[in-house]
C-alpha cells in the first residue's frame, strides 16, 4: 500500500498546506490591487476631492461629468500624445536590437565566446532603479557644465553649452533612450528563452537543407517565437503607456509639458495640489481602457490564422 492510499485512507490530505501557501498572495492581492482598483471605479462617479472635501457623494446629474472634463482637457490629450511617442521611440529600437541580439547569442554556426558576460551585461541596466538612472542622466546632460557638454564641445560637434532637458526634441530622445537602454536586455532574455524553447531537431533540418543564418531566423525562428512576440509586445504596451518614473524623475514633464505622460498627469490631478481624486480616477479607467484596447488588438492581430 502506497503512502498516498494510506494517507487518504486515514483522512489525512496535503491539499490545506497548498491553500495556506496561496493565502498570503490572496490577502495581498485583495488588499493592495483589488480593493484600490473597485475604489478607483467608484471614485470616477463621485465628487470626491482629496483633501478639504473627503465627503464621496455620487454624481446624480450628470454621472459621467468627470469622464467629460478629462476627455475635453487639452493637458490630458497632450499627455497620451507623448506617451505614445515616448513609448514607440524606444521600443522600435528595443524589439530590434533584442531580435539581433538573441540572432547572435542563439546562432549555431557562430559560437559566441563569452555569452554569458554579455547577457549579463545588456540586462543590468533593468535591475538598477529608474531614480539612480534618472539621476544618473541628470547629471550626464547638465547645462550649462555636464560631461556630454564638455565632450561634445571637445569634439567640435557643438560650439556653445546645449541645454538637452529645456528642448522638447532632446528631452523625449532622451527618455526614450533611457527606457530603451533599460529594458532592451529583459526583451533580448525573453526572446532567448523563448528560442530555446524550439525543438532543435526543427534547426538541424534546416542546416541539412542548406538553410543560411538569415532564412534560419526569419523562416524558422521568428514564426516560432510569435508567441513569444505577442507576450512582449503587449506587456511592453502596458509598461509604456502606464509610464511614469523616469520621466517624473528626469524633468518632472518639462519643458511646457511635452514629456508629461498620462500617469503623472493622473498623478497630479491626484496630489499635486488639486487633490480631485474623482477626476483622477477617471483618467486612470480611461487609460485602462485604452490599454486594453490596444492589447487586444495586438493580440487578435499577431494570432495565428487558421
Amino acid at each position: 500500500m502506497t503512502a498516498k492510499v494510506a494517507d487518504k485512507k486515514r483522512g489525512f490530505s496535503y491539499a490545506k498546506y497548498g491553500y495556506l501557501f496561496v493565502l498570503p498572495f490572496v490577502l495581498c492581492f485583495l488588499v493592495f490591487h483589488l480593493y484600490p482598483t473597485l475604489r478607483t471605479v467608484l471614485l470616477a462617479f463621485t465628487d470626491c476631492k482629496g483633501l478639504g472635501n473627503t465627503s464621496m457623494n455620487f454624481l446624480k446629474s450628470d454621472v459621467f461629468a468627470n469622464f467629460t472634463k478629462i476627455l475635453s482637457d487639452d493637458v490630458f490629450k497632450l499627455s497620451l500624445k507623448n506617451t505614445a511617442i515616448l513609448w514607440i521611440v524606444n521600443f522600435i529600437p528595443q524589439i530590434f536590437f533584442a531580435l539581433l541580439f538573441t540572432a547572435w547569442f542563439t546562432s549555431k554556426r557562430n559560437k559566441i565566446k563569452g555569452q554569458g558576460f554579455f547577457k549579463v551585461v545588456f540586462y543590468m541596466p533593468n535591475i538598477i532603479t529608474a531614480a539612480t538612472i534618472a539621476i544618473l542622466f541628470n547629471a550626464l546632460f547638465a547645462y550649462p557644465v555636464g560631461p556630454v557638454n564638455s565632450l561634445l564641445q571637445e569634439w567640435g560637434i557643438i560650439e556653445k553649452q546645449y541645454d538637452f532637458v529645456a528642448h522638447p526634441t532632446s528631452a523625449r530622445l532622451i527618455i526614450s533612450f533611457i527606457q530603451f537602454w533599460m529594458w532592451y536586455g529583459y526583451t533580448m532574455i525573453t526572446l532567448i528563452s523563448g528560442v530555446l524553447g524550439i525543438n532543435p531537431e526543427i534547426f538541424e533540418a534546416a542546416e541539412i537543407d542548406g538553410a543560411n543564418d538569415w532564412d534560419v531566423f526569419f523562416h524558422i525562428t521568428l514564426p516560432n517565437l510569435k508567441s513569444i512576440l505577442t507576450y512582449t509586445l503587449i506587456t511592453s504596451l502596458i509598461g509604456g503607456l502606464s509610464m511614469y518614473d523616469i520621466p517624473k524623475m528626469f524633468n518632472a514633464g518639462q519643458p511646457m509639458n511635452t514629456t508629461l505622460t498620462t500617469s503623472m498627469y493622473i498623478y497630479n490631478k491626484a496630489f499635486s495640489g488639486s487633490y480631485l481624486y474623482a477626476q483622477a480616477s477617471a483618467a486612470s479607467m480611461i487609460l485602462f481602457v485604452l490599454i486594453g484596447i490596444c492589447s487586444i488588438f495586438v493580440f487578435l492581430s499577431m494570432r495565428d490564422q487558421k
